[in-house]
Order: C-alpha cells, then sequence, then structure tokens
C-alpha cells in the first residue's frame, strides 16, 4: 500500500518540514500537524490523516517489490527493505505503509531537526575547518548528493551486575637519615555494581557501516517520539535487518566495557592497581525499534567518493576526508621546530645551552 499526503487545499504533496515539525506543502505554504492532522472543512474542523491510499499492484521477487506512484502511475522499483522513498519519475514522496506494520513498525522516531539546506552549509562549513585537508576539499564545492535516511537503530535499556578484584599498592618514599626509604604497602581491592542502562543505540541495517553510525552519538532523546508515519514523507527510510536478539552480543561487550570501565574507576588513590578478577553479567530489559535521522553526504573529489554521515538531530558530522601530504609535513615540522626552541630556551634558563 501506497500513502502520499496530499494538501488539502491544492492537493499538492506534502513533506515534513524540520523547521515546525509539521507536514508542509511546498506550494501553498499550508501546513498540518503531524498528530492530529487536522483539516478545516465547511467551519467545522474534523481530524482526518490527509493521505490519499490505492490498492496498488504489488509483486513479490526475491530482490525488489513493486508499487504504482499514486500520483503519476509510475511503477516504483524499490529494495526490500525500503519502506520510505521518492518517485523517480514526479519526485513525490512515498510512504509504503504496508511495510511498516507489525514487527516492521518502529516504536520510536526523532524526526528530522537540520533540513537539507542547513545540512549542506553546516557541512561546507565543517570542510573549511579540516587544517589538514587538501585546499580543493575545503572549498566544499563538489558535493554529489545529500540524503536524508531513517536508519534503523534499536535502543535497549539494559542492567549489569559487576565485580572486580585488584591487587594494588600505595609507595611512599621519604628520608631517613643518611637513607632514601621507599615504603610499598599492599592492598587487595574488592569492587561490585549494580548499573542501569537506558537506550543504548545500534544500528540494524546491514547497509550503514556500523562505526560511522556509532560515531554519530549521542542522540538527544528529548526530540524521541511515538513513531507517526507522516514523519517519513519527503525522506528515504529503511527497516531493520537484523533483530534486537541478533545485535546483542554486540551492545553486550560494549555495556560490559562500560561496567568495567566504571568499576574501573570507583578504584583511586593507589599508586598502582591491577585487576586479576572480573565479573560482569548483562541483563537486557527492553528493545525498542527505533528510525533516527543521518543525512548522508557523498562527496566528489579527485576521481574518488567520500562518503560522510551528518547526524539529522544534533548536526554532528563523520567521516574520514583526504588529508594533504604537504600541510601534514608543514605541520610536523612547525611542531618540531617550535619543541626545539622550547627546549632552548628552558637549556638557557636553566644555565645550559647547545
Amino acid at each position: 500500500m501506497v500513502v502520499q499526503y496530499k494538501c488539502p487545499c491544492c492537493g499538492a504533496d506534502m513533506k515534513f518540514d524540520s523547521n515546525t515539525g509539521k507536514l508542509l506543502c511546498e506550494s501553498c505554504e499550508y501546513t498540518s500537524d503531524i498528530d492530529t492532522m487536522k483539516r478545516n472543512e465547511e467551519g467545522n474542523t474534523t481530524s482526518s490523516e490527509e493521505y490519499s491510499n490505492a490498492t496498488n499492484s504489488t509483486s513479490y521477487d526475491s530482490e525488489v517489490n513493486q508499487y504504482v506512484c499514486n500520483n503519476c502511475g509510475a511503477v516504483l522499483i524499490t529494495e526490500p527493505d525500503t519502506t520510505a522513498t521518492t518517485c523517480s519519475f514526479c519526485g513525490a514522496p512515498v510512504v509504503l505503509a504496508d511495510r511498516l506494520s507489525g514487527e516492521s513498525s518502529p516504536y520510536y522516531i526523532i524526526p528530522f531537526q537540520i533540513n537539507k539546506e542547513q545540512a549542506v552549509q553546516a557541512f561546507k562549513k565543517w570542510c573549511k575547518n579540516g587544517r589538514l585537508t587538501p585546499k580543493g576539499f575545503m572549498t566544499a564545492d563538489r558535493i554529489k548528493s545529500m540524503t536524508g535516511l531513517y536508519v534503523p537503530f534499536w535502543l535497549y535499556d539494559l542492567h549489569s551486575n559487576g565485580e572486580i578484584n585488584a591487587a594494588c599498592t600505595r609507595v611512599r618514599t621519604f628520608d631517613q637519615g643518611d637513607y632514601i626509604v621507599t615504603e610499598t604497602q599492599h592492598y587487595n581491592v574488592y569492587r561490585s555494581a549494580d548499573l542501569n542502562y537506558l537506550k543504548i543505540p545500534v544500528d540494524a541495517s546491514e547497509k550503514m557501516n556500523d562505526e560511522l553510525m556509532d560515531k554519530l552519538e549521542p542522540f538527544d532523546y528529548s526530540n524521541l517520539k511515538a513513531f507517526n508515519m507522516p514523519y517519513l514523507a519527503g525522506y528515504i527510510a529503511e527497516k531493520y535487518n537484523y533483530t534486537d536478539k541478533d545485535l546483542f552480543p554486540r551492545i553486550q561487550n560494549r555495556v560490559a566495557e562500560y561496567a568495567e570501565t566504571y568499576l574501573r574507576s570507583s578504584i583511586a588513590g593507589y599508586t598502582t592497581v591491577n585487576v586479576f578478577n572480573k565479573r560482569i553479567h548483562i541483563n537486557p530489559r527492553n528493545a525498542y525499534y527505533t528510525l533516527l535521522p543521518v543525512w548522508l553526504v557523498a562527496y566528489d573529489y579527485q576521481d574518488s567518493e567520500h562518503v560522510f554521515a551528518m547526524n539529522g538531530e544534533t548536526g554532528k558530522i563523520v567521516g574520514r576526508p583526504p588529508l594533504s601530504k604537504g600541510k601534514i609535513a608543514a605541520w610536523f615540522g612547525g611542531v618540531t621546530a617550535a619543541s626545539f626552541v622550547i627546549i632552548k630556551i628552558i637549556a638557557l634558563l636553566m644555565g645550559g645551552g647547545f
């Protein structure tokens, strides 16, 4: 089933607007609330969803599914994981509602807080701040595409309990007559803790680079909302490839590191700390299927395409830009020269010299 949101004033397609948090008709600038989708007809206010539902011929294939655009009648060829897209013929935003039902229905969504124009300007500013990037890259005039994508994540609530044993020492040195005495005290230290972690995100798409998605954190959960299909209008959206059970080993290792770091940080005031035993257990409480906003940037530079990701809520940008060998050499030379000058000044002040 194809869902397209229509303007009640002029009949044009409506898209989610990150500036207002509403559906916007770019043709007549009419806006409509996401939750209520209110419309005013003949002086009466009624609540209804402003979309046209059409019965579409759907052919199932091992690779793609086929839908029909309600606007122009064009066939929409999509990958099986796509839940929202745009018609490549008329540009109308399309939501594939049948792929957002049952277990495929997200629980939460963080709507885009940064629109495309803002994302482009933020990326250009980021490029210009690259001190070690080539001059041609810093101009940021080779943006090939800027795609707004809702990436599927699982948000985990977990409980952990752990304990560690450590052999610690406190070392004290003091003068005693003609001798310098070193006193070492040995301790067997034990720590335990019960810790709760809420909404730890892990991306659930096989298409997304895990390292890139992890670096987009943190997300501001004050903008977390119950899922509603109109948020997807005008953007691309994917559904998860991995269930919460599939990804639990990954989140388990990640949270175990958090817990161990916390336990180690509680051992303070010792000269040396040697952990010789640890036990950390992670229990899952809840896992929420959630769509989080990401701008994917494809950038052409020197016949190569570089891919960057921007947090569509906070504007944080991650990725590996190209580096200028000349700038790196100049930076290293400058640091070396500065270090040499500092060492020489210290030597002169101490009465020495080179």
